[in-house]
């Protein structure tokens, strides 16, 4: 089989030993699996390429995202993500294979999770922006997670309903340090930064920029002084992604500053583009969100 052929390895599960069974007849392996559903039971878990603590970050998994696994061995689960299809190694105790069915997400930047209806008492864990939640109930202050413990509801959102413009989620991550693979406050990279603002407004969103730009809004032809760009507006550089606030100002994760920062794009250009990269392409939202918006 030819590896011109073959599907991205990022968002296709498969190694030379294993490949998922919707993989069979796409890529050779010498076994197939249907793979189990599990759940991330921690505040996030860094997903990397091989099984060892010390390789690379290539994403993290927040608290309620789903897997489906087709492997174990030595502490590592091999598995693809169920909300972008990213492949990769997680440890196995942060896995649980009882499904809580997510009714709420967290909308905040980040809230905490409680063993008691009561902001004094000493939080279980940190959830960040995009975790996924089952509520069982709420009161007027209160969800009840199915599992156990409690969320403020000021810091959650019915599954359904979105941040009204993806570009004021993520000027909210102003301040958060660079992070390769990052996906929470934290700590995030610039298509992290990118995914998230744009999940929380319920627009679907690829993990990586060459996945992005591939995929997201439509092409906007550049002029030479990328004149004419509007909020909402994706630039794109090999391996970077930022957001246009208005037509100047960029809003990107970036190695550079070593943060997340607005500045004016000529400036990010200008720099980057002594680094050895030009801009590639700028693709255009046609909405800031999809519909039925957050309160």
């Amino acid at each position: 089989m030819s590896t011109a052929k073959l599907p991205d390895p990022r968002r296709n599960a498969y190694r030379d030993d294993l490949a998922a069974e919707s993989l069979r007849g796409k890529v050779s392996a010498k076994r197939y699996a249907k793979g189990q559903r599990f759940q991330v039971i921690r505040a996030s878990v860094p997903l990397r390429g091989k099984p060892a603590a010390a390789a690379s970050l290539d994403t993290e998994v927040l608290f309620g995202e789903v897997m489906t696994v087709y492997d174990t061995a030595d502490g590592w689960a091999w598995g693809q993500l169920a909300h972008d299809g990213y492949v990769g190694y997680v440890p196995t105790d942060a896995l649980s294979s009882e499904i809580a069915e997510p009714t709420h997400r967290v909308r905040s930047l980040g809230t905490f999770l409680y063993p008691a209806a009561d902001i004094k008492s000493p939080p279980i864990m940190h959830l960040s922006m995009g975790a996924a939640l089952a509520v069982a109930d709420r009161d007027e202050r209160f969800g009840r997670l199915a599992g156990g413990g409690f969320v403020v509801n000021r810091h959650i959102a019915e599954i359904g309903r979105h941040a009204r413009d993806f570009v004021d989620v993520a000027e909210q991550f102003i301040g958060t340090p660079y992070l390769w693979g990052g996906r929470t406050r934290v700590g995030l990279d610039c298509s992290g930064l990118v995914q998230l603002a744009l999940s929380a407004s319920g627009i679907a969103c690829p993990r990586d920029s060459d996945q992005q730009q591939a995929e997201l809004g439509a092409e906007f032809p550049m002029s030479s002084g990328l004149d004419d760009l509007q909020r909402g507006d994706l630039v794109f550089w090999k391996g970077h992604v930022g957001i246009m606030t208005d037509g100047l100002m960029l809003l990107h994760a970036n190695a550079h500053h070593m943060a997340t920062v607005a500045e004016p794009l000529p400036e990010a250009a200008q720099r980057i583009a002594k680094a050895g990269s030009s801009v590639l392409a700028v693709r255009r939202m046609t909405a800031l969100s999809a519909s039925r918006p957050a309160p």
